[in-house]
């Protein structure tokens, strides 16, 4: 009876079995996009969550209200951190249960290196000159500044120059032998303007111009940016090359690190260019000066400890000057000249001309200083944190007022230095406190005012290494390795990237810049001392040197739930033991960048890293795809629900002739339920095929035993949906079924327009009206909800480059879902209105008969197309904002707008795809003779 069915009515089991297919096939592939997704999505964060370290500890008080607010860690978090943790809670903390390595940081403060920045200036020589003086008139571009440069100058003569003293060679202070044929004296040339420049030594005699055994150094200046006090002579012998030696001190971080921990942790050992990396054995020595050449048992003495110096500066500048030759008059008069004490009158008053210009880094200057007498330990500094503000664009950095000059004083109450870089002069954004040294020199335990301090300490370079060869770590998941790595920013508007000549912002050498250098020498953890006991002023570094703890917890592998369970047993055993340190999980962090607004309208965006990133696209991404799950089979069921209850309202006679001969209700149940089984049967076993070969076309996770499931999701659709339409078939009586149904008539009502016939016919049998529009207000309603959760999917992992990569592989998933639960619930209403116009066709032939075109008759039929489609869409749409609103945690938050005209489009293109489809059943019924229709009926 079953088969006989099927084939007496092939083009209705064809109809149904290709919805069945239809939705059976979409459900799986939807299911199996969504299941794709989610694996890729849950691939990229377990192999992007492990950073170079798990846990971060740092001393109390140092997360910002900003950080905590935002779930952030500072992109530099560690400037302005100097001390906190005592090396004892290190050591506890480092043989915790579960601690794989533990790295401190000991930030000690800001000391000055020493460098020669050495500028070819050969090609503007006057090649015929037997001596010249060329000036060069430097401008400094670092960061968003441009600073004027102190004049420097190249004296060049073809006779010879003796160096007198190697050691003040190497400082830029020497003193220059020069012989001259003229009158056969010799001359300290370069010596009167580098060494006293106040126009007054004259030697012992009073006459002879030899310099002063102790010559005062320049007059006092003015300020620590005092370009007269900067500007250095360079003189040589030679023909045709000249140099300019240009002298260039560089604010470095020291910081106390321990060299096994740091090698474990980024592998600083294979960074090493040349040297030899630090050791635990390393400690400070008592012994001889390394630049004293007496016999040993008179050297002075003093405390020296072993560092490591970055091979390039993690600082940028640009130095571009002017050249000129000078008029310096007859070249043999010249050596008299640079050799008087008036030499520094008469070089500044000289006429110069303009012959080119020249640009250098920076960098090489810092690779210059490789001895011990390079390093200033006499006075170092502190620095303070940046302080924000916040805006409606991000945050706001505040600006301090200038520094004291007295920070930059010589000890207690000393002198003006004049080694400051140029930088310290732009705008600051941190405090900056001079830690000036004793006074005692050569003894172990200073006396005095110093009583029980330390003397200086200098400073023994063992190697150097490059940043660049440390171990990588994904950049989705990169937290600060502050310790080698420059900060970095850009501009975040097009404004400030042409303000920043289009080149990522780096640190320069102002310590109270907003960009603060990491630290690029490194000491070990026995030396701290030598530094902080060698301060006249004793500082709480003392007590607790360590700025913060990098902890990689044993046994993680990513952020799945053990490796959790490792890091939080490891994170929560330091809060018990010291609940006053701040404990922050890292693991699964991600760079998010933040847009910071600095002084002048300038915008940049800096890679702070967010806490928790992984886990939360994880936990999102679980939601949303149970979510999208759910929705689809609703979708996929309701379709199928609508396409057998159209079936069965079709059969209505023929169901009710079955009962009038004797068949049971249980027997027309088995009777309908076992054609719709077949039916799934044969639309799954092709949907397997289908989904199969669709799945390896867009490169699913698909497997031919995945596909399979095609088959089986098949039946029960088209059981389940048949279910409710078999049961009411069975409700109705034999003399019911096979009289058409009459509706209860009321008071009539004048139609005079075709929209309102077209209102009428949807009012009269409101029950499949909204039938109907049920399908279609799930779809408008299941497509709001959807793009409601993606969107807030988006803004809950976005924001950091981890959860922006995320959104990148997820979206494809999303769309095919909301589009496809749209079309399925605009088919189920097309479903409906082609069974309306289906039991209407002897009222259509009616009025075709008395004079309705067929133009007529279209339009009534897309006018019940469209009003059912806006009941539904809007209703839909109503009951979707709604579920999003139940769903609360700020789903539409900032969104509300965008999912606004977004559910609009949806109801615009739900209206078209029902009026569309419309077109083919409007054109099928034009073709039926009314006289057919009518003779049937």
């Amino acid at each position: 009876m079953i088969l006989s069915q099927l084939r007496r009515r092939r083009a209705r089991a064809l109809a149904l079995a290709t919805g069945i297919l239809v939705a059976a096939t979409s459900f799986t592939l939807l299911t199996s996009t969504v299941t794709t997704s989610q694996a890729q999505t849950t691939g990229l964060v377990q192999r992007n969550a492990r950073s170079a370290y798990d846990v971060l500890v740092r001393p109390p008080g140092t997360d910002t209200a900003v950080e905590r607010q935002r779930g952030l860690v500072q992109a530099n978090f560690l400037s302005g951190v100097f001390g906190g943790i005592t090396l004892d809670q290190y050591r506890r903390i480092k043989n915790m249960a579960g601690v794989q390595i533990a790295a401190p940081v000991a930030n000690i403060g800001y000391l000055m290196v020493d460098g020669i920045l050495r500028v070819d200036v050969s090609r503007f020589l006057d090649g015929t000159a037997p001596a010249q003086l060329l000036r060069l008139k430097p401008r400094l571009s670092a960061g968003l500044g441009n600073y004027p440069v102190a004049d420097q100058y190249v004296y060049l003569t073809r006779n010879p120059i003796a160096v007198r003293d190697d050691l003040m060679a190497e400082t830029g202070m020497t003193g220059l032998d020069q012989e001259t044929a003229a009158d056969g004296r010799k001359y300290w040339v370069c010596w009167y303007y580098n060494g006293d420049k106040s126009d007054t030594a004259l030697g012992r005699d009073g006459k002879t111009l030899t310099p002063q055994a102790e010559p005062p150094y320049n007059p006092t200046p003015k300020s620590p940016y005092d370009a007269d006090a900067r500007a250095r002579m360079t003189c040589q012998s030679g023909k045709g090359k000249a140099t300019a030696e240009i002298p260039v001190a560089f604010p470095v971080l020291l910081s106390a690190v321990d060299p096994a921990a740091e090698d474990r942790l980024v592998g600083l050992g294979d960074a090493v260019t040349s040297g030899r990396m630090l050791t635990e054995e390393d400690r400070p020595v008592w012994a001889p000066d390394p630049w004293d050449d007496g016999p040993v048992s008179s050297r002075q003495h003093d405390y020296q400890v072993p560092v490591m110096l970055s091979s390039h500066t993690l600082t940028g500048g640009t130095l571009k000057a002017t050249v000129e030759r000078l008029d310096a008059g007859a070249p043999a008069a010249l050596p008299a000249k640079l050799g008087s004490p008036a030499a520094h009158t008469f070089v500044n008053g000289l006429h110069g001309t303009t012959v080119g210009q020249v640009t250098a880094d920076l960098d090489p200057a810092f690779q210059s200083a490789n001895k011990a007498w390079n390093f200033n330990a006499g006075s170092y500094w502190t620095v303070g944190p940046v302080d924000y503000g916040t805006t409606a664009a991000g945050l706001a950095a505040r600006t301090r007022p200038a520094q004291p000059s007295g920070v930059w004083q010589n000890g207690l109450g000393g002198s003006l230095r004049t080694d400051i870089p140029e930088e310290n002069s732009g705008p600051q954004y941190r405090t900056v406190t001079n830690r000036p040294s004793t006074d005692c020199m050569a003894v172990r335990t200073c006396s005095g005012a110093d009583s029980g301090r330390a003397p200086v300490p200098t400073l023994r370079p063992v190697g150097r290494y490059d940043t660049a060869k440390l171990r990588g770590f994904s950049a989705l998941s990169d937290v600060p390795l502050e310790t080698y790595r420059s900060p970095q920013a850009t501009g975040a508007d097009a404004a400030s990237r042409t303000a920043l000549g289009n080149q990522p912002m780096r640190p320069d050498r102002n310590l109270g810049g907003y960009l603060a250098p990491p630290p690029t020498l490194l000491t070990t953890l026995d030396s701290i001392s030598a530094f902080t006991h060698s301060r006249h002023t004793p500082t709480a570094q003392e007590k607790a040197p360590v700025s913060a703890i990098r902890i990689r917890v044993a046994g993680v592998t990513g952020v799945d739930p053990a490796s959790r369970a490792r890091v939080n047993s490891v994170a929560g055993q330091i809060r018990a033991a010291y609940p006053q340190l701040h404990v922050e999980v890292t693991v699964g962090s991600s760079p998010a960048p933040q847009t910071i607004e600095l002084p002048s309208h300038i915008r940049i965006s800096e890679n702070w890293a967010a806490k928790g990133v992984a886990l939360r696209i994880l936990r999102a991404v679980d939601t949303k795809s149970a979510v999208l799950f759910v929705l689809i089979l609703v979708v996929c069921a309701l379709f199928l629900a609508q396409a057998a209850l159209a079936s069965v309202r079709s059969r209505r006679t023929e169901i009710g002739t079955l009962r009038c001969v004797g068949w049971s209700a249980s027997e027309v149940l088995r009777l309908i339920l076992g054609e719709l089984a077949v039916i799934g049967l044969v639309a799954g076993a092709l949907g397997s095929l289908l989904a199969y070969a669709l799945g390896a076309l867009l490169g699913l996770r698909h497997s031919a035993a995945e596909a399979a499931l095609v088959l089986p999701v098949a039946l029960l659709l088209a059981l389940a949906a048949g279910l409710l339409p078999a049961w009411r078939a069975t409700r109705l009586g034999p003399l019911d079924a096979v009289t058409a149904p009459v509706t209860a008539t009321r008071r009539a009502t004048a139609v005079r327009s075709v929209p309102g016939l077209a209102l009428r016919n949807l009012l009269r049998v409101r029950g499949r009206t909204l039938l109907g529009a049920a399908g279609l207000a799930l779809g408008v309603a299941a497509f709001t909800v959807l793009l409601s959760l993606t969107l807030a999917f988006r803004g809950e992992v976005a924001g950091s480059l981890l959860g922006d990569a995320v959104i990148a592989r997820a979206r494809a998933a999303d769309y095919l879902s909301v589009a496809l639960s749209l079309l399925l619930g605009a088919a189920g209403a097309v479903d409906v209105l082609v069974l309306s116009q289906r039991e209407r066709a002897a009222d259509l032939a009616v009025l075709r008969a008395t004079g309705w075109t067929n133009r007529e008759l279209a339009r009534l039929s897309l006018y019940e197309g469209l009003g059912l489609a806006l009941l539904g869409g809007l209703t839909g749409a109503a009951a979707g904002l709604a579920t999003v609103v139940t769903l609360g945690q700020g789903v539409l938050s900032g969104h509300l707008a965008g999912v606004a005209a977004a559910t609009l489009l949806a109801i615009a293109a739900a209206v078209l795809l029902v009026c569309g489809a419309l077109t083919i059943p409007i054109r099928s019924q034009s073709r039926i003779a009314p006289a057919r229709v009518l003779a049937v009926d």
